[in-house]
């Protein structure tokens, strides 16, 4: 029988029908699909992506749906059957796998393009085999769980020259880009400091919380595949399907979830890498699962003729104090940068709108401007410019900017002092299995 068959459990009930037609469609003729293509006007290629999806739930079904518009979903997996079932529901020609790393082996010829939704732990060992088989790879944020797995990915991206990009969605806002450029051009002096908050972990997903204990793993859900690279632990309610986000384990907390949206008008504007150093003060956690609120304090070296720069990261309902930027309300989320010549706000994690406080409008600036986030990744893949969000250039060491934060967090106190080039806190060795994790048999990076 088809490994593929025997593997992935999903014929519940009329879903079976559904399921034995997909089994078969991994020699089905692609041009058979129907779906609307992307095509730059600029290339003379017409070819149709085709599309491997890892992970169909939650943000992944959001991540297919966007790839339809632009090639033909040929092949998906996911470890739980029910979104397995939805997906091949929705997509009858695709095959179906729930280990992702059968599905690359299997479709290997026969798609050209992964999106990758799975929880933060699954990031890097799914995007690194696809990039080394030589597919076009679009990762969800955060890039990775680790500071090492960022590096990795960035090196295998430009070894494979493959079209790349991360899914801080927002990086495609014509506002964020128009204002990163205005800030570059020395419209609003030099940088003085900047604040950025989140109102996670608080109302979305549990943390600072203990292990919960032993359960029944659900039926439709395959648990050692999820944990994949992860240590084996015993299944518990509250692990999945979004609560993973709050355990060192599997997510990147707070941080990981908002920082990639966040950070990317100060990163986009000022180069804000390698930060030299970081604290944090939090609520306290037991180191399985992130504190309930946190505060972290960046120092960044000048680069490149930019003055060293502090950033102050707010989660968990803590913000920064609301005589930065009067007349705005501090909500749930959003930035502030200071700057000789002006202050900047940021309302939310969109991107989509920044004011200056005092009234004042922002002068309109000539900018590379997106044609939409996934519309950039196809463009890409087509033999189009790379996408903003690209690995190499750009998500890679956004990804390690951010979760150089949660070091400090883990630590709770001391200040740390970065080392990007080694990837080690200087005169201390206690981190690295935070920065470089070890991979169970059969899963690696």
């Amino acid at each position: 029988m088809d490994k593929r068959i025997s593997r992935r459990d999903i014929l519940l009930g009329s879903a079976g029908v559904v399921a034995g037609l997909a089994a078969t469609s991994a020699q089905a003729d692609t041009a058979s699909f129907k779906s609307t293509v992307f095509v730059d006007p600029t290339q003379k290629s017409n070819k149709r992506l085709r599309f491997g999806i890892i992970g169909c739930g939650g943000k992944g079904w959001s991540g297919m749906m966007q790839a339809s518009d632009h090639g033909d979903i040929v092949s998906l997996a996911d470890v739980d059957s029910e979104y397995r079932t939805k997906a091949i529901t929705e997509f009858p020609r695709a095959s179906a796998f729930d280990d992702y790393r059968e599905m690359l082996t299997a479709m290997k010829g026969k798609i050209d393009a992964v999106v990758i939704s799975t929880p933060d732990h699954h990031h890097a060992p799914a995007a690194a085999m696809a990039m080394k088989m030589g597919l076009h790879t679009y990762c969800e944020k955060p890039l990775t769980r680790t500071i090492w797995e960022a590096r990795e990915l960035q090196r295998i991206a430009k070894q494979s020259g493959v079209a790349t990009q991360m899914g801080n969605q927002s990086t495609a806002q014509n506002a964020l880009r128009k204002t990163a450029a205005l800030i570059r051009s020395g419209y609003f002096g030099a940088i003085k400091e900047i604040h950025i908050w989140t109102d996670r972990a608080v109302g979305y997903w549990p943390q600072g919380i203990e292990r919960p204990s032993k359960a029944v793993v659900p039926k439709k859900v395959d648990f050692d595949l999820w944990l994949g690279p992860r240590p084996e632990r015993p299944f518990g309610e509250g692990y999945r399907p979004f609560v993973w986000r709050g355990w060192w384990d599997f997510g990147t907390g707070s941080l990981g979830d908002m920082g990639c949206h966040l950070f990317n008008l100060p990163f986009m504007s000022l180069d804000l890498r390698d930060p030299i150093s970081v604290q944090a003060e939090t609520s306290g956690h037991n180191r399985e699962s992130f504190p309930s609120w946190s505060k972290v304090h960046y120092v960044f070296g000048e680069r490149n003729g930019r003055p060293q720069v502090n950033v102050h990261w707010y989660d968990g309902g803590k913000r920064p104090d609301a005589s930065l930027a009067p007349g705005f309300e501090i909500g749930g989320n959003g930035v502030i940068m200071i700057f000789e010549k002006g202050t900047i706000f940021g309302p939310n994690e969109g991107n989509a709108e920044f004011s200056l406080v005092g009234g004042a409008k922002i002068p309109d600036f000539e900018a590379d401007l997106s044609p939409g986030h996934m519309a950039e990744f196809a463009r890409a893949a087509l033999g189009g410019p790379r996408a903003k969000s690209d690995i190499v250039a750009y998500s890679g060491p956004l990804t390690e900017t951010v979760l150089l934060g949660n070091l400090a967090i883990w630590a709770d106190g001391p200040k740390l002092e970065w080392d990007a080039k080694r990837m080690a806190v200087k005169g201390n060795s206690e981190f690295d299995a935070l920065i470089r994790p070890k991979f169970r048999p059969g899963w690696s990076v």
